[in-house]
């Protein structure tokens, strides 16, 4: 039970990072372009990670296998996805708006876990799904009879963010979480690296205004390590111990935060229809879990009482 708590109260400590992240990456994308920034933050994540298990889990280098690195490949790529379509919507969208609808990925796990891990998903969860698409609806639409890039590309990035929860659910008791974690992120940046180069005027980093950027490299900085290095960690190690529904759930306080921090730090403002949409995402989150718990409580004094 101790370790169950511990977790879900580093998970809710990674959502609150992650939260507060949009806000610093939104300014960060300002000056790089979206696949060399993660180039960048996931090289430094994955070097941190590495460095970690030379210098203090050398012996895990001896649980390197070709399944290992496969799966950790699966999960990379996801992942890696995921965080492309979330950077280029912060470009088009705000972090509040961008926040909430990467959040809909807790209504979408359900769905997928039926799919790929043959778990039936609870009425509960149907209905959530619901709420949350009327409240994407107005939150989207409600100013606008015009889609924002920005919009579809967050909730792209939802699903994206579904099925690398998904995976790592399928993987994570097969492999150690730091093995694990250090591979995915090492994927994430080769894959990044590669569209940099594609797409991207990469060499721009070594532009004077933004090598010499302290701002800049300081966001790199938290982003790396605490957003991504230990985040990612803690939740490989934490998926472990419980359920990815239960993952994703405690994740949905990630929008919040984020819509928190883009009110007081980037002067985002919403709507009424808009507010009353988040409102309808974030009420479709937790009724895709919490109720039916909540009943087998019930169920369970009546039945011992």
């Amino acid at each position: 039970m101790k370790r169950i708590l511990f977790a879900d109260f580093s998970l809710l400590l990674v959502a609150l990072i992650w939260g507060a992240a949009f806000v610093i990456v939104q300014n960060a994308v300002e000056l790089l372009d979206p696949f060399t920034f993660n180039a960048i933050r996931f090289l430094f994540a994955t070097l941190f990670l590495f460095g970690w298990i030379v210098i203090v889990s050398r012996h895990l280098l001896q649980q390197i296998t070709k399944k290992l690195l496969l799966s950790g490949f699966i999960m990379g790529t996801w992942l890696c996805v995921a965080f492309a379509l979330q950077t280029f919507a912060l470009i088009y969208t705000t972090s509040s708006k961008t926040g909430f609808l990467t959040g809909l990925n807790v209504v979408l796990v359900p769905i997928f876990a039926y799919f790929f891990l043959r778990q039936y998903p609870k009425p509960s969860a149907l209905f959530g799904t619901i709420l949350a698409l009327i409240g994407l609806y107005l939150l989207t639409f409600g100013d606008s009879t015009e889609l924002n890039r920005g919009d579809l590309l967050a909730f792209l990035c939802a699903i994206a963010f579904a099925m690398h929860i998904i995976v790592t659910s399928k993987f994570t008791h097969l492999y150690p979480s730091l093995l694990l974690t250090t591979t995915q992120l090492a994927v994430v940046t080769l894959w990044s690296i590669i569209c940099a180069i594609l797409f991207e005027p990469w060499y721009a980093i070594f532009r004077s205004e933004i090598y010499y950027n302290e701002a800049l490299w300081y966001s790199l900085f938290i982003t790396a390590i605490f957003a991504t290095a230990i985040a990612f960690l803690v939740q490989t190690y934490a998926q472990r111990l419980t359920s990815p529904a239960h993952v994703a759930l405690i994740i949905t306080m990630e929008p919040v935060f984020a819509a928190i921090t883009g009110y007081l730090w980037a002067g985002d403002r919403l709507t009424t229809t808009a507010l009353l949409g988040c409102f309808l995402i974030f009420s479709g989150m937790l009724f895709a879990e919490l109720p039916l718990a909540f009943l087998s409580k019930l169920k369970w004094k009546k039945t011992h009482a």
